[in-house]
């Protein structure tokens, strides 16, 4: 805790002060004069000791990251189902795997790109790990495009070669958008015209809905997000701290043990 001394003008920050120098029942209101004095002191304190700000805002940081951690928690135990079990996802590996690795991704997003390599490598040597991808098409029409055309090719593609389709789309050198997305989806056997009838249905709509809203609920900011037991990995981390994260939800149920 702060000294007396360097707390007052901290929680002066906050509004403390102007509370404590608001009347009383018992007491008459400052005067301009004893205000603009009360003003000049706290001003005066926080140019000579200039690192109570720092200290103050450091508080508030570390409170909003610990605000943030419990909300995604809350809602991490509320969206657990529709996170593992919802039909609109991509399902991959081992399908009853012990941990599920959840994985939010933009066709058009590099670092995602990145990552692919790693949850591959990952799926090939931990054959009790179940994946799930879900769209979140954040980076622009284009992405949006591409994700309305695999999650209609899920209507054909079943399967490993679903995944497979997954991973060419994510490969895709430059810009990913719909017309690439159906070319490939055509290469790979798939009706075209059921392909663009599937594309304005309800049930795509309802997918994109529903992953939009899981990662609204969980705070999700961008691409790549992987979600395995209680943890949240933002960004394109890695293997090992994915790897990591596995081991410890197989062996107590959590992140960290």
């Amino acid at each position: 805790m702060l000294p007396l001394p360097r707390l007052l003008p901290a929680l002066a920050l906050t509004g403390f002060v102007a509370l404590a120098a608001a009347p009383t029942r018992a007491e008459a209101p400052l005067t301009d004069a004893q205000r603009q004095a009360v003003e000049g002191i706290i001003r005066e304190y926080l140019v000579k000791n200039p690192e109570v700000l720092q200290d103050a805002m450091a508080e508030l940081e570390r409170r909003t990251q610990e605000a943030q951690k419990q909300a995604q928690a809350s809602a991490l135990k509320e969206t657990r189902d529709v996170l593992h079990n919802s039909p609109h996802g991509i399902v991959a590996g081992n399908p009853g795997g012990d941990v599920t690795l959840v994985e939010f991704f933009d066709y058009n997003c590099g670092y995602c790109k990145r990552a692919l390599t790693d949850i591959q490598t990952i799926m090939k040597s931990d054959p009790k790990l179940k994946v799930v991808l879900k769209d979140f098409p954040v980076l622009g029409p284009d992405s949006l495009e591409a994700s309305k055309v695999a999650l209609a090719v899920k209507q054909q593609l079943k399967g490993d070669k679903l995944f497979d389709y997954h991973v060419k789309l994510l490969e895709t050198r430059g810009r990913v958008n719909g017309e690439r997305a159906i070319s490939l989806a055509r290469e790979m056997g798939a009706d075209v015209a059921r392909l663009q009838k599937d594309m304005q249905s309800p049930e795509i709509q309802a997918a994109l809905q529903e992953n939009v809203g899981l990662g609204d609920k969980l705070g999700l900011s961008g691409t790549p997000a992987f979600i395995i037991g209680d943890e949240i990995i933002p960004g394109a981390v890695g293997i090992e701290p994915i790897r990591k994260t596995v081991a410890g939800v197989r062996q107590c149920g959590h992140a960290a043990c």
